[in-house]
């Protein structure tokens, strides 16, 4: 059996409890279960809201193609990722990643892995917005993401 994948790209928020528990409901076979979740921060007062942008399609196949490719290289069970568009206020939540295996080692693995391809493969833009009322720049790739990423192929 093909462990399951599931992927959303969504505008509206989710609740880690309620996917964590749609992850792993009815099964005895999961030993460990790794979550990521990562939120909109307002940079020391400076950003008042991150506007998300994603090619539709596109990046829930990438994202798709991302967890599979754990799934098999990790012997993971399941994973779930589901990365938020549209306009996020800080302390709202931005992407999650549920990862589930028979032993944390791969389930925290399998969670790095898909987050640092997520990050530099997925086609998402970002722009801040700040807190002064200005429109902000598009924010660049980072060479510590592609360096994360990077890791995994050596």
């Amino acid at each position: 059996m093909d462990a399951p994948v599931t992927v959303r790209v969504q505008r509206e928020d989710f609740g880690l409890a309620a996917e964590v528990s749609a992850l792993h409901r009815g099964r005895t076979d999961i030993g460990a279960v790794v979550t990521f979740s990562g939120f909109c921060r307002d940079e020391q007062g400076a950003v008042d809201a991150l506007e998300l942008e994603h090619y539709p399609g596109m990046a829930e196949a990438e994202i798709s193609r991302i967890c599979h490719e754990a799934v098999q290289r990790f012997g993971l069970q399941a994973a779930t990722a589901i990365h938020r568009f549209g306009r996020i206020e800080p302390g709202e939540n931005i992407v999650l990643v549920v990862t589930a295996s028979p032993h944390r080692q791969a389930a925290f693995e399998g969670a790095n892995f898909i987050m640092d391809f997520l990050k530099t493969s997925a086609p998402f833009w970002k722009k801040e917005h700040g807190a002064d009322g200005s429109a902000g720049e598009w924010v660049s790739a980072k060479d510590a993401d592609d360096a994360a990423r990077d890791r995994w192929n050596r």
